[in-house]
């Protein structure tokens, strides 16, 4: 596989708000990462009822369905924005806001077996598009929400982006 233990990226290759999702992400394979975290997801969820599965843990706060909308919706944008920077597109991308995506997408009226369904399909296309990413292009540079990110750097956000958000259900919403 050409992208065998892909680099960590250093810090002059993201904005500085995503060093928290990199940093949650561990040494080794990060297609095998993906694929283990793609598990642990929905071992996680699989079990909830509905009524878990629609419970925040606060006034104000997303249900834990609509924490994973938020990871399916970030992780489509995040892979999307992997692709055109893979590819050398200069195009800047567009940020989004996640409160409006949250809303808009009314995982309240979904199933948690169809959410799920929803994150393995979208979790297996960031994988597939990783496994195939030519190496020669990891360090290539885009501009996404108005700063400079590379490619390497993406793919790890990915990751640690999930990671940070299963971390937050499993410790507050079902106490773990």
């Amino acid at each position: 596989m050409e992208n065998s233990m892909l680099q960590r990226p250093t810090e002059n290759e993201y904005p500085d708000y995503y060093q928290p999702y990199i940093q949650l992400v561990p040494n080794g394979e990060i297609v095998e990462i993906l694929q283990d975290n793609l598990l642990e997801v929905v071992n996680l969820f699989k079990g909830l009822s509905e009524e878990a599965a629609n419970h925040s843990y606060a006034p104000g706060k997303w249900s834990v369905k609509e924490v994973l909308g938020h990871i399916i919706d970030t992780e489509r944008i995040m892979t999307y924005r992997l692709l055109r920077v893979s590819r050398g597109d200069q195009t800047p991308l567009a940020g989004f806001n996640e409160t409006d995506y949250v809303e808009a997408a009314q995982t309240h009226n979904l199933s948690m077996e169809a959410i799920l369904e929803d994150f393995k399909a979208t979790r297996n296309a960031a994988i597939t598009l990783i496994q195939n990413i030519p190496a020669g292009v990891w360090a290539n540079i885009g501009n996404a929400n108005g700063m400079e990110i590379t490619t390497r750097a993406i793919a790890y956000i990915i990751v640690g982006h999930e990671m940070h958000h299963r971390k937050i259900v499993e410790e507050r919403y079902l106490n773990r």
